[in-house]
């Protein structure tokens, strides 16, 4: 199942975009850090994209930017 949320994201010169916060229903988590950022598949709930692997608030976390939407996905 896939967790749709909004995402406030810096873009840099370089046309990186670096996830500074994410928002799921109505609470706004920080985006400690991005570790590894790649094309890959969601293979828990299905999609591919750009995965951001992220610690969000001290949680490992999986971001993916799928074309215009972005999804998380908990990493176990």
């Amino acid at each position: 199942m896939k967790i749709y949320v909004e995402v406030i994201a810096h873009f840099d010169i370089d046309g990186e975009i670096i996830p500074m916060k994410i928002r799921t229903e109505d609470e706004w988590f920080e985006v400690d850090r991005v570790r590894d950022v790649r094309p890959a598949a969601s293979l828990k709930s299905g999609g591919a994209g750009i995965r951001y692997t992220c610690t969000v608030e001290g949680r490992p976390t999986y971001l993916f930017l799928e074309e215009t939407k972005w999804f998380i996905e908990l990493v176990e």
